[in-house]
């Protein structure tokens, strides 16, 4: 099972780091700031650029490069708690949300490191109500964060050794 999520963590921090070089060095989207993309009615998908300082929604942000090191160190650790655990993992579904939410971490830590912030800019939006600026590293998170969730709910309880049906 480890291989597996190895495998997703390496292929979610590759797409992360190449988007991000892509949106960074090759569209220069600092420097433009703000692309539309489609919009179909009241929803719209656009590129804006963001640095997030912070975690998640931007909480915990500080400027300092200690701030920043530290989300980083934290970042690290809950990914070699994580990396512990897929390990242990008993099912292929746990092994994937692992790697899933390992690579993300790992992508928003070099980030961290090399910019001092994280590069976010999928904006997704509707009815005037903007979702958190996002990156690939993120998304991976979320969806391997719900997949642990949906594990952990629905799985089917094993059975009790020794009992009959």
């Amino acid at each position: 099972m480890t291989r597996i999520g190895l495998a997703l963590a390496f292929a979610v921090l590759l797409l992360d780091q190449a988007t991000k070089h892509y949106m960074l060095f090759m569209l220069d989207l600092p420097s433009i700031g703000h692309i539309p993309l489609v919009a179909l009615g009241p929803l719209g998908f656009d590129l804006t650029m963001v640095w997030n300082r912070g975690v998640t929604f931007g909480m915990l942000a500080g400027d300092s490069a200690w701030s920043q090191a530290a989300l980083g160190l934290l970042a690290l650790g809950i990914a070699g708690f994580l990396l512990r655990w897929m390990s242990r993992a008993e099912n292929r579904l746990t092994a994937l949300a692992l790697g899933a939410v390992v690579g993300g971490a790992v992508g928003n830590v070099i980030d961290r490191f090399r910019f001092g912030a994280v590069a976010d800019f999928f904006d997704a939006h509707a009815w005037g109500w903007h979702w958190y600026v996002f990156n690939p590293a993120d998304a991976a998170i979320v969806l391997g964060v719900a997949a642990l969730i949906a594990d952990a709910l629905f799985r089917p309880s094993p059975k009790a050794k020794g009992s009959t049906p």
